[in-house]
């Protein structure tokens, strides 16, 4: 969330934020947010000042009864001032409660270089790799596969229901080598592995600023917890109400995971086989960096991504989000598009995004300069996270862009150490 300090001075240029963004209930939050802070600042006097009265009046009463004098007065008082203490003081706590839930309806700022735009049509392409495949007698991949047995979505509607598909014997095994193949590519990088849970509690989801805003689409199970709709909940909170080493700083993270979202408002062909789907595997990239760091940062994860789609030889492209697109908690973003030459379209299949503090200002994660018990001040850092990458429509790509005339699919070099040369029933 952003700092309420910011939101006092810079006011304005939150209004200007939460309308490009298109989140126009979020002003009132903000009205809301200015009226309770100036409220608690009177308060806040008024109650110093009393709380002073009160302990001098404490102090007297002491002398008094040690010079034998009468206190009772005083005392009187004092009791009076007591109760006008306590009266402020719960003002004061509603006061807070009523400021924290509202700066949680409170969006990031977009970052300058981020262009306006209403919707995903107002994206920008910002870079293209590859040359695109003529779709003409190509199948799209969930044809591809109904011959083949590489995924099940009618035992995964039995199973569950729809958006949950079954991955059998070769696709579960493209599965397997994708996740190898990503996480030894990242930790060739410096990215340290983690198995994260799968679930987390309503505290991590609002400190990543999937909750209050996302609450539609994760899944909620008994016990107060969620399903992770990425690894990313999981892995940021990792060092929720911790103080860095700043000295450390980068510090990398990946992890592959199962996710679970309930995607909906799509129909007929953008949801079919793998385009859409309400569990899905993914590798995910996470990075806790200093705040001036934070848009290399950025370009250089937006980079790794890119070269994974490199690796596997399917064209892409990048785009940079913009206003009204990017996201609730995001300062910038970019999204990775790879070609789907049977379908001849363009699918997700990354999105990088630079939070700067607001997520760290909800986990209260800060970095001390010269290390965790040096005397420099804590500062918040800049958090980011990425795909690299999400497996679904990955695997449509793949399936589409090395399919044989008879079926079969010819996998890239790089995965032949992980699955084999061919995609075979």
């Amino acid at each position: 969330m952003l700092e309420l300090r910011y939101l006092r001075d810079h006011a304005e240029t939150v209004r200007r934020a939460i309308r490009a963004k298109q989140l126009p209930e979020a002003l009132a939050s903000l009205d809301a947010v200015l009226l309770a802070d100036e409220q608690r600042r009177l308060l806040r006097g008024d109650l110093e000042a009393l709380q002073a009265r009160r302990n001098a009046a404490s102090r007297e009463i002491g002398a008094r009864k040690q010079r034998g004098e009468d206190a009772e007065e005083l005392i009187r008082e004092m009791g009076e001032v007591a109760a006008e203490v306590k009266r402020l003081e719960e003002r004061d706590a509603s006061l807070e409660a009523q400021l924290r839930s509202h700066l949680l309806e409170i969006p990031n700022v977009p970052h300058e270089s981020v262009p306006y735009g209403e919707s995903e049509h107002d994206n920008v392409v910002v870079g293209e790799h590859g040359e695109r495949l003529d779709g003409a007698g190509m199948r799209p991949h969930w044809e591809l596969a109904e011959g083949r047995g590489w995924f099940d979505l009618q035992a995964g509607v039995t199973l569950t229901g729809a958006g949950f598909p079954v991955f059998r014997g070769a696709g579960a095994r493209l599965v397997r080598g994708l996740a190898a193949f990503f996480l030894d590519q990242l930790g060739r990088q410096g990215y340290e592995e983690i198995a994260p849970p799968l679930l987390v509690n309503a505290a991590s989801a609002t400190a990543t600023g999937q909750l209050p805003d996302k609450e539609g689409q994760m899944y909620e199970v008994s016990g107060g917890f969620y399903l992770i709709p990425t690894s990313e909940v999981s892995v940021t909170n990792v060092h929720r109400d911790a103080i860095l080493d700043e000295d450390e700083l980068p510090l990398r993270y990946c992890a592959f995971t199962p996710c679970f979202r309930r995607e909906a408002g799509s129909y007929g062909k953008e949801v079919r086989g793998l385009n859409r789907v309400h569990q899905f595997d993914k590798v995910e990239m996470v990075q806790f960096v200093r705040p001036e760091d934070s848009y290399d940062a950025l370009e250089e994860m937006t980079g790794t991504a890119e070269g994974l789609l490199e690796a596997l030889g399917l064209p892409y492209r990048r785009l940079l989000m913009c206003t009204g697109d990017m996201g609730f908690t995001q300062a910038k973003k970019y999204d990775l598009e790879v070609w789907s030459p049977g379908q001849e379209r363009w699918l997700e299949v990354s999105s990088i995004s630079n939070m700067e503090a607001f997520q760290a200002s909800r986990l209260a994660t800060r970095a001390r300069p010269g290390g965790v018990d040096g005397r420099g001040r804590p500062r918040l850092v800049h958090t980011l996270n990425g795909s690299a990458l999400a497996f679904p429509r990955t695997i449509a790509a793949l399936l589409e862009t090395y399919q044989r005339e008879d079926g079969s699919v010819a996998l890239p070099e790089a995965l032949h150490a992980y699955v084999g040369t061919d995609l075979l029933a």
